[in-house]
C-alpha cells in the first residue's frame, strides 16, 4: 500500500491532458466533408528469381497459382485496410481489380490495383493495402521454392476526387499508363 500515490484534482487534469492531447492519435474528422467520387491505383513489384519465374509462367507450383490467388488477396486487402491500418476510415468500395504483369527480363511480378468509392475520403491505402496483399501473397506461395524474395517501390500512383483533384505520381506512370491517365 505504500507505493499508491494520492493524486489531487490539479494533477488529475494534467494527466488527462498528457494522454489525450500530447501523444495521442487522430482519426481525421470527415463529417462536415460531401460525399465525391475517390479513385486511387497503385503499384509494386516482387523479384522471385528466374525458377520461381519459370514456375509460375508454367502453372507448376508447388503450392497453387501465386497470380490466381494474389488478385483473390487484393480484393481482400482492399476490404480489410481499415481494419489493420488504424487511422484508416472504414469505406463503402465500389469497385476493385488486380492486374499483374509477368516481366521476364527481371524474373519480376508488378501488381497494379485500382480502387473507386463514392466516399468522404480516399482510397489510396486501400490501393495499397491492395498490392501489399497480392504481393505477400505471392511472397507466401514462392517461399517454399526460393526463400530469397524481394517486395520493392510500393507506391502510389495516381489519386482523383475530393477537393485536389487528379495527383499523379511524380515519378511518373508506367509507359502502358500514360495515354490511358
Amino acid at each position: 500500500m505504500s507505493k499508491l500515490k494520492l493524486i489531487n484534482q490539479e494533477d488529475l487534469k494534467d494527466w488527462v491532458k498528457e494522454i489525450f492531447q500530447k501523444n495521442s492519435f487522430k482519426m481525421v474528422d470527415v463529417s462536415s466533408k460531401k460525399e465525391t467520387f475517390r479513385r486511387a491505383l497503385a503499384s509494386g513489384k516482387i523479384y522471385v528469381g528466374k525458377d520461381v519465374f519459370e514456375l509460375i509462367k508454367d502453372k507448376n507450383m508447388p503450392k497453387g497459382d501465386p497470380v490466381a490467388l494474389a488478385e483473390v488477396a487484393a480484393v481482400l486487402g482492399v476490404k480489410k485496410t481499415s481494419e489493420l491500418v488504424p487511422l484508416c476510415h472504414p469505406l463503402p468500395i465500389d469497385h476493385t481489380a488486380t492486374k499483374i504483369i509477368m516481366n521476364e527480363e527481371d524474373n519480376s511480378l508488378e501488381v497494379f490495383c485500382v480502387v473507386s468509392a463514392i466516399a468522404k475520403t480516399g482510397v489510396e491505402m486501400e490501393a495499397i493495402m491492395g498490392v501489399n496483399a497480392a504481393l505477400t501473397t505471392i511472397y507466401d506461395l514462392s517461399k517454399i521454392v526460393n526463400p530469397n524474395l524481394k517486395i520493392d517501390n510500393v507506391k502510389l500512383l495516381i489519386k482523383e476526387g475530393g477537393k485536389s483533384g487528379v495527383w499523379k505520381n511524380p515519378d511518373g506512370l508506367p509507359d502502358f499508363l500514360e495515354n490511358i491517365i
